[in-house]
């Protein structure tokens, strides 16, 4: 037997173990716009940004379930940076999934070299040439961009007269992968919350990147990797990561909120909020709306990846997927509300563990995974209603 094999706690019990740090760097976090180099130090160290990544090439590949849960756990620290990871570890599997063995390795040599990259729009140009394409454009919301080795860039692929190109029956859209190095950063991160995450913009002018940097993420046709998590769309796999920062956000507040009304007297209240009938409803409630969403996304989520791993994912499991996640994110936040409100003037104070954390609730529930237009999707899709389901 092979002693010297050393064999780490699961990731969610690593997660766990970084809360005390994660607090403690909480405010200097939110301070300074990105997360501190003690902490990139331990989530390196922790092998965090590879969690998603194919054994093969290194990585973990870890059930998405526990994924979900390592997020809820390092959320439950410091959102920021509970975002970063989600975001580089997705970012990176969707990435290397339709990418060459060597290339991947190449791109993505250690622990430390992470991933960042905006959303994808129609405001850039990226052009066919010999060997590779020319990129240009501008682009925001490199989430821990501050942090990583590599940015990518999503764009539609035009042939050298302008045209679209045409690939797969279908326009041509690729992500761009290159050293951060040869982009120009703007530092324009001034935000309500989520403000650690430096979710800069970024510039490229003409950049050239080579075909094997500039993987078709979610093409099927062109998916290298089998493994389960990589038959899930990269929009379900970030799904459900933030998720896990909702709910782990949303339980940190409520026992936060617990805690105070152990030992708080509202001035307009007659009785300690111990024993208000009205708190001890109010949390009860609160605990069984953020288990109950809690327990529905694990759910989801088990059975999405059972299917994928089986070869089995439907249109039906993408859709309880993105139901569950669309749910536990609004429900969270809902919870984290509810929190701040019912703590009174102690919850806007900066020296308070409320302000900062509502702030971060607000943000995760702005993101593009927890709008409610995909609650009316997933509700045409029950009802049998004709349409183009999207981000699934």
């Amino acid at each position: 037997m092979d002693t010297n094999v050393q064999i780490l706690p699961s990731a969610p019990a690593r997660a766990r173990a970084l809360q005390p740090l994660l607090d403690a760097n909480g405010p200097e976090i939110d301070r300074r716009g990105e997360v501190t180099p003690e902490v990139v130090d331990a989530l390196v160290e922790n092998d965090m940004l590879r969690l998603l990544m194919p054994r093969s090439m290194g990585g973990q590949e870890i059930h998405l379930l526990d994924f979900c849960k390592t997020t809820e756990a390092i959320a439950w620290g410091d959102a920021s940076t509970g975002w970063f990871v989600n975001q580089s570890n997705v970012s990176v599997a969707s990435s290397v999934a339709a990418m060459s063995h060597d290339a991947a390795i190449a791109l993505f040599p250690s622990a430390r070299t992470g991933l960042a990259w905006g959303a994808k729009h129609n405001q850039s140009r990226a052009i066919r040439v010999e060997g590779g394409y020319r990129l240009t454009g501008t682009w925001g919301f490199a989430s821990g961009g501050r942090h990583t080795k590599l940015l990518g860039a999503h764009s539609a692929v035009q042939n050298p007269d302008g045209t679209p190109h045409i690939r797969h029956g279908r326009p041509d859209d690729r992500s761009f992968l290159f050293e951060r190095a040869q982009a120009k950063i703007i530092d324009d991160w001034n935000v309500l919350g989520l403000r650690g995450t430096g979710s800069d913009t970024y510039v490229v002018e003409d950049l050239f990147v080579p075909e094997a940097h500039a993987p078709a993420r979610d093409a099927v046709e062109e998916r290298i990797l089998t493994g389960p998590l990589y038959q899930i769309t990269s929009h379900l796999l970030y799904a459900t990561g933030f998720s896990g920062v909702a709910l782990g956000l949303g339980r940190r507040m409520l026992e936060t909120y617990t805690q105070l009304a152990r030992g708080k007297q509202g001035r307009a209240s007659v009785n300690p909020m111990a024993l208000n009938n009205a708190v001890q409803k109010e949390i009860a409630l609160m605990e069984a709306k953020l288990s109950s969403a809690r327990a529905f996304l694990h759910e989801a989520i088990t059975e999405a990846y059972d299917a994928a791993a089986a070869g089995t994912l439907t249109l039906d499991h993408r859709m309880r997927l993105r139901l569950a996640t669309t749910y536990a994110m609004n429900e969270a936040t809902d919870v984290s509300v509810a929190c701040y409100r019912g703590a009174g003037t102690t919850a806007i104070l900066a020296s308070a563990p409320f302000e900062r954390r509502l702030r971060d609730a607000l943000s995760v529930s702005q993101h593009l995974q927890a709008m409610p237009a995909h609650l009316e999707m997933v509700g045409r899709h029950i009802i049998g209603t004709e349409q183009k389901a999207q981000f699934l």
